[in-house]
């Protein structure tokens, strides 16, 4: 997710967080790589030329110059426009109250993403409260309505589909059967085209008429870059967009979207799709995207994914075995286990601090796996106390897993040194302590479980996040940033 212009930006903080003076020379040099990394992401040329202009005439006042840490405060100010270019805060749909029906018309070109972007956003409206329903008005593309279909069935969201012709008389007729079925949300599933056109566009416009939606919502392909901008404006003079969500993020290596469509159309992304699976959508929080982009690492939405997937009086337990010392091999394959519920990996190491922006593609993530088959190849009493496992157990489990005693002894290796690192942090009492103590967690915690992952991972306890305060976290996030 936007690996190539996190890895500049990453590097043009962590080349100025350390300076003590800056001088204009070294701003001027930092601005104008900052320039070529906007432009190499496909930036609309006016958005790169507002947020360059206006980073340069701040970071030259006396604010920079002659602060305490003049390269910290040039970073926040990078920061702070990377956040005011990506949409300041956080946008939610303007629904109606449950007693009154909302009507949310989904549009965009053929290939966007547009039937699951639908599918993915009635997922969490359902999962917020709401009763939607889903309406297949998608009547150019072939199989459009099957596929709307399957995808209600699979999250448990009924698809009203007729067997007209007429798109706008099956938008009208959706509403009258939600409205007498007690459904208080109509996502409407549009057709769209290669390209925009006269007839698409006058359809659109008679959906919308007879609907009066509350929300007109745009599902762009964030990998298309400058051209989902000029989709963004096409649409919105006809149309009159209220949001944006944009698909295929995780596979956007550049982030020219994402960077340009606030700033030149004025509409808000709301949300962003991160994957296949229904889950893999994320409300958009510029904030943690731009925090991300300068490999800062969002470990607030960290926080926030290990909180839909792990089980709170579990995660307590696990928190207590950590403090005791007493954590197994059998936790830590609970560990790996509740990693795969979270995600691909790509996602979740662009929210770890100092990994946002490496590809996971390039790391070696197979001893994953093979961990994993080693420990299930372990006896119950060999996963509670690894002391017994001798040589011949290490035979044993090695044929059983498919895998080489070095293998396994490395396995074992990996597992001692996880626990001596939770028994140091565990009598931690310097500032990460604190920090620790402050987002309601043991210390300890966040030392287990993923012991022996690749590329700086060792060490990182999902189900310890489940505790954390959220409100406390984002604000330390904010003091620490």
């Amino acid at each position: 997710m936007l690996e190539k212009i996190t890895g500049t930006f990453s590097g043009i903080v962590k080349k100025l967080s350390g300076k003590s003076t800056i001088t204009e020379k070294n701003i001027e040099e930092s601005v104008e790589e900052i320039k070529m990394a906007l432009l190499e992401a496909d930036v609309n040329l006016r958005v790169v030329r507002r947020f360059v202009n206006s980073t340069i005439e701040e970071a030259k006042g006396e604010k920079v110059l002659k602060a305490v840490n003049p390269g910290q405060q040039f970073t926040k100010i990078i920061y702070d426009k990377m956040v005011s270019m990506l949409g300041d805060t956080k946008q939610d749909l303007h629904l109606k109250g449950p007693d009154t029906q909302s009507v949310i018309l989904m549009l965009g070109l053929q290939g966007a993403g547009k039937t699951t972007a639908a599918h993915k956003l009635a997922a969490k409206l359902l999962k917020e409260g709401r009763k939607p329903l889903l309406a297949a008005c998608d009547l150019v593309r072939p199989a459009a309505v099957e596929q709307l279909s399957q995808l209600g069935e699979k999250i448990g969201v009924p698809v009203y589909k007729e067997n007209s012709k007429d798109a706008v008389k099956n938008a009208k007729e959706s509403i009258d059967f939600a409205r007498k079925n007690g459904y208080d949300t109509v996502i409407i599933d549009t057709a769209g085209r290669l390209q925009i056109d006269e007839e698409m566009m006058d359809e659109l416009v008679r959906v919308k008429k007879a609907t009066s939606p509350v929300e007109v919502l745009l599902v762009a392909d964030s990998m298309t870059g400058q051209n989902a901008v000029d989709i963004a404006k096409s649409f919105d003079e006809q149309l009159g967009l209220t949001g944006v969500i944009l698909t295929k993020f995780d596979s956007d290596a550049r982030g020219g979207a994402a960077l340009s469509l606030k700033t030149i159309t004025g509409k808000p992304i709301l949300y962003i799709g991160t994957g296949e699976k229904t889950e893999d959508f994320e409300v958009f929080h510029p904030e943690r995207i731009a925090s991300r982009i300068l490999g800062m690492g969002d470990v607030v939405s960290l926080v926030e994914k290990a909180q839909e997937t792990v089980d709170a009086e579990e995660a307590m337990k696990l928190q207590k075995k950590m403090a005791r010392n007493e954590f197994t091999l059998q936790d830590m394959l609970e560990q790996y286990q509740s990693v795969k519920k979270m995600g691909n990996m790509q996602s979740i190491m662009d929210m770890i601090p100092g990994m946002s922006g490496m590809d996971a593609s390039q790391m070696d993530f197979s001893s994953l796996k093979k961990n994993e088959a080693i420990i299930q190849s372990m006896t119950y009493k060999e996963r509670a106390n690894h002391l017994i496992i001798g040589p011949s157990r290490r035979k044993r489990i090695a044929k059983g897993s498919g895998t080489s005693v070095a293998e396994v002894n490395k396995l074992l290796k990996q597992f001692e040194k996880t626990k001596l690192m939770m028994k140091k942090v565990s009598r931690n009492k310097g500032m990460q302590g604190k920090m620790m103590s402050q987002m309601g967690i043991d210390p300890s915690a966040l030392a287990g479980g993923m012991g022996g992952m690749p590329g700086g991972l060792g060490g990182l306890d999902m189900n310890s996040l489940k505790g954390m305060d959220m409100k406390k976290l984002a604000e330390l996030a904010k003091k620490f940033r």
